[in-house]
């Protein structure tokens, strides 16, 4: 298959590459640098390659790189820094949310994703909108406050 010249615009930053039309986004991004979008079962049930597609969560590796040609693409490393996460990562982190860590970017993908559209969700739309992240460590307990006390944090007027 000829390769295609295609842009990506990845975190704010721009990305030409050729690429056959058979690339997944996962492939591309992984390529490019950004590992904190994982590899996990590359069909679509695990949620860990999860980024933001113009807003909307989606799996990457369902994605294939042309079909996201000129898109915004933000992945979880791109929502804030280590001197200054973004009230998702820091929550994760401070309920103790993080285990072995794989899923953890998908994770916060989708919570950001459903906070965007809902700022003040209950549980309910919490396993909702995570219920396509697989982690196989946590349990979902952390997880699911990690992200009510981001949203509170969020609602009080912290970063987004």
């Amino acid at each position: 298959m000829k390769p295609e010249e295609i842009t990506l615009n990845v975190n704010g930053r721009t990305h030409h590459a050729a690429l056959a039309p058979n690339v997944t986004l996962l492939t591309a991004l992984r390529d490019l640098g950004y590992t904190d979008v994982k590899c996990g079962c590359e069909k679509g049930d695990c949620g860990a390659c999860a980024v933001l597609l113009n807003g909307e969560a989606v799996d990457s590796c369902l994605v294939l790189a042309w079909q996201a040609d000129g898109a915004d693409i933000l992945t979880a490393a791109g929502l804030g820094t280590v001197e200054q996460p973004h009230p998702l990562q820091a929550a994760f982190a401070d309920t103790g949310a993080i285990q072995c860590g794989y899923c953890t970017p998908g994770l916060i993908i989708s919570a950001k994703a459903l906070l965007d559209r809902n700022p003040h969700p209950t549980e309910h739309d919490i396993r909702e909108a995570t219920e396509g992240n697989l982690c196989r460590c946590t349990g979902y307990g952390h997880i699911i406050e990690a992200i009510q006390a981001a949203a509170e944090k969020l609602s009080a007027g912290g970063a987004q």
